[in-house]
């Protein structure tokens, strides 16, 4: 299908003083309030629902569908305009009617629909395809929840299609629409500031993270018992942090890369750049987080380890002691059983038993008695068990 001629954004000549500046919109024009944005929108047809769209001209919203269909009989019959569409979590229907209308790649939207995706940037003849990550720090649980969000670029559209919470897409409209002169620029602006807020929206995680750290550090030492899961938990979740990460810093050195085969605005030029030192230095600290956490680990291990050793010690010392009292009193046992074996012995009840009418048989019984135990004794002793 053949698409609208040119690029929003063309015309409006003169120099540019743009207003958008990372983490701060500026104060909107006055004038009637746009409409919320990348907000749930009022129930409709299941097979043909958007969370937000609009069409913008030289900057300014000019139009707000109600629907895909809407959305695209407006584009139809409003010349040099853009479409700004975003979803959440849309169906196979949504996805195949946007790739209808926008000349969509099926591989892109087959992508688009399953999620599950890494942050990648692929080109379809004039649709730039873009996945993203981003990311949030949930304070209650204590840990990092990922989105995923997904980007179409063309000449006069651009479609977001969302899988999770984060991020707030409604924060970049808001923004974008009160700067109408980066807004004329057309998606390729959008895009760079949706990039800028996945971006932006990193820097609460690696605070969250950070203190995570050094709270984990003092249970390491006080010798918390439930320590190595959560080092271990959060260690997973660096690992999610650093797959959202670091193919960004290839994929926006790539975006820099064709800035002048694709005649990019010197001013998206410049915040592109923000964008990519941003996003080294998360990766960066992202990086010394996994590196930290593998030391962490190490540590709490050695501690453990010897902690185990401490305890075995203690455990064979008692065993020690317990076996020397085993042996001091089988030796007593010993020493007084010698004796009454003889005393039963000579007790029993027999007519015919020798010695039983000698004159010394008792004197011979008690010197036995004591010549044995004496025996034993000074056997024992020299082997220390007594």
């Amino acid at each position: 299908m053949a698409r609208r001629q040119g690029r929003t954004g063309e015309g409006g000549g003169g120099a540019r003083r743009y207003s958008w500046r990372r983490g701060a919109a500026p104060e909107p024009a006055a004038g009637p309030a746009p409409a919320p944005a990348d907000t749930p929108a009022p129930a409709r047809e299941p097979a043909d629902t958007v969370v937000h769209a609009a069409l913008y001209r030289d900057g300014v919203r000019v139009a707000s569908p109600e629907s895909l269909t809407d959305t695209y009989r407006q584009l139809r019959e409003r010349p040099r305009t853009m479409a700004w569409i975003g979803l959440a979590r849309p169906t196979e229907a949504e996805l195949k009617s946007l790739a209808a209308e926008f000349d969509l790649h099926e591989l892109a939207v087959e992508d688009a629909l399953e999620a599950h995706q890494r942050p990648k940037l692929e080109r379809y003849g004039e649709t730039l395809f873009v996945v993203l990550r981003a990311a949030r720090y949930l304070d209650a649980p204590e840990e990092v929840d990922f989105g995923e969000l997904h980007v179409f670029v063309g000449p006069d559209f651009l479609i977001t299609v969302r899988h999770g919470a984060a991020p707030d897409l409604s924060s970049v409209r808001r923004r974008m629409e009160a700067s109408p002169d980066l807004l004329r620029l057309g998606p390729e602006a959008v895009l760079y500031a949706i990039l800028d807020a996945v971006v932006d929206g990193y820097a609460p995680v690696v605070d969250g993270v950070q203190n995570d750290i050094d709270e984990i550090e003092t249970e390491v030492f006080s010798g918390a018992p439930e320590v190595s899961r959560r080092i271990y938990e959060l260690s997973r979740e660096m690992v999610e942090f650093q797959r959202a990460t670091r193919p960004l810093i290839g994929m926006l050195h790539g975006l820099m890369a064709g800035f002048a085969k694709y005649g990019t605005d010197e001013e998206l030029q410049r915040y592109l750049r923000d964008v990519a030192d941003h996003v080294t230095h998360t990766s960066e600290r992202v990086d010394g987080f996994r590196q930290a956490l593998a030391d962490i680990l190490t540590v709490n291990a050695t501690l453990v380890t010897q902690q185990q050793n401490a305890e075995m010690k203690a455990m064979a010392e008692a065993g020690f002691e317990q076996n020397e009292e085993i042996k001091k009193i089988s030796a007593w046992a010993a020493i007084l059983f010698a004796p009454t074996l003889v005393g039963t012995i000579y007790g029993m009840n027999f007519d015919n038993m020798p010695e039983l009418g000698w004159g010394f048989g008792y004197p011979f019984a008690i010197g036995l008695m004591g010549v044995v135990c004496v025996s034993l004794y000074v056997i024992f002793k020299r082997r220390g068990w007594l």
